[in-house]
């Protein structure tokens, strides 16, 4: 028997056979339930643990309020607040171990501040007929969630959308009963880069600041990755960040696609954490390989990393632009901010004798950010590339005189 408890949110007066076959399984598989019915207007079959009532009363409003909106979106709005407040004082009183949300696009909207609402390391899960849908706005995913594609699922139970249901089910309690949370005593340090391909200093930097007792998480910068170093760097999760894979950011600024949403490169030093900054493939633009290249970079060299992406290399005018976006993020910072320019390059692709390689893109860039970072920012130049040991040694010296100064906790 599992002992673990699962919270289960949706509209329980048009989903109600779904959200009860959901609780079924759990209980099945040796787990116990919570229910929230998030619904206005009609009532489930069988009274929920925490009614619609309760819902729109935790965020300071009400059932008449959301009715009284004659507008779905503004009344989903109030339950989504309400819902979001109270799952999380539910977490903090433990009443609950782990949470699935279902939904189509009405619930998925609330779904997502709900599992914004709750840490890393709580089980959060949404089964959605929108899952993996650009619908989906990258900065309104939690750093963790899990999406399930609800398939078959939009009127009424059957055997194609149980499939779905019941692993959804099985998964969220299986999380429940396994997941190792972060543990809070031991500081964590942040860090952007790509596959050891394109980019290498955590080699040398992860057992390093190991050593001198830092976890230290590494985030795959290609959008997704950036997402969730930011939802987390907004928490306070870490005791400083080593932010040396910025590409998303110039990924943005140049309608990409694959984007960690707008506040790339902000979040950390809005809530005083420090930063050592360097720009990591600023000269590529990430593109979704499979849906070819769009006219605007017609005339651009690309480099086909593999089938899922494709890489667009900047002219001089776009490198001075991103440039300047990462000024202007940085000017914000609260917490002190060190940018470290690598003379040499900044990706393995644009060393001298490599395919990328462009002295004159690289100067624009470097000259760019020598005229326009902002005066919170320390810079520090070194005469190398940023994959050799010298750029590693410069950013660890960084982060050592910091602790010192007792500007880095741990």
């Amino acid at each position: 028997m599992s002992g673990k408890t699962i919270l289960i949110i949706g509209t329980y007066d048009t989903k109600d056979d779904e959200l009860g076959y959901l609780a079924d399984v759990i209980r099945k598989q040796g787990g116990q339930v919570v229910t929230m019915d998030v619904s206005v207007l009609g009532d489930p079959t069988t009274p929920a643990n925490y009614s619609k009532h309760v819902v729109a009363e935790e965020g300071g409003s009400s059932i008449a309020a959301a009715i009284a909106t004659k507008n779905e979106n503004q009344a989903m709005q109030i339950m989504a607040e309400g819902a979001a407040l109270l799952t999380a004082r539910l977490y903090a009183e433990g009443h609950f171990d782990g949470m699935l949300v279902l939904g189509g696009s009405m619930g998925t909207d609330l779904a997502l501040d709900v599992t914004a609402a709750l840490p890393l390391g709580v089980p959060k899960y949404i089964v959605s007929t929108v899952s993996f849908s650009p619908l989906i706005p990258p900065e309104r995913l939690a750093a963790d969630v899990q999406m399930i594609l609800w398939a078959g699922g939009l009127y009424g139970l059957n055997g194609i959308c149980k499939a779905s249901l019941s692993q959804a089910a099985g998964a969220v309690l299986g999380a429940a009963n396994a997941v190792e949370k972060p543990d809070p005593s031991k500081p964590m340090i942040g860090m952007t880069s790509l596959g050891k391909t394109a980019l290498r200093y955590m080699v040398f930097l992860k057992p390093a600041l190991e050593e001198r007792g830092y976890e230290v998480a590494v985030f795959h910068a290609t959008g997704m990755g950036g997402r969730a170093f930011e939802s987390l760097a907004s928490q306070g999760a870490f005791a400083c960040v080593f932010d040396f894979c910025t590409q998303e950011l110039g990924n943005h600024i140049h309608g990409s696609n694959i984007s960690a949403g707008e506040d790339r490169l902000t979040n950390a030093g809005l809530n005083g954490t420090p930063q050592i900054v360097s720009g990591g493939c600023y000269d590529l633009v990430d593109i979704v390989g499979w849906q070819g290249v769009p006219d605007k970079w017609a005339d651009h060299p690309t480099h086909a990393h593999n089938r899922l992406i494709t890489s667009v290399v900047l002219n001089n005018d776009e490198r001075r632009a991103v440039a300047r976006a990462h000024s202007r993020q940085l000017a914000a910072a609260k917490g002190p901010v060190a940018f470290i320019l690598p003379e040499h390059g900044c990706g393995e692709w644009d060393r001298e004798g490599a395919d990328l390689h462009d002295q004159d893109g690289l100067d624009a860039f470097m000259a760019e950010l020598r005229d326009t970072l902002p005066a919170n920012v320390e810079r520090h130049s070194v005469d190398a590339h940023i994959n050799d040991a010298v750029f590693a040694t410069k950013a660890l010296a960084i982060f050592d005189h910091w602790r010192a100064q007792g500007l880095v906790k741990g």
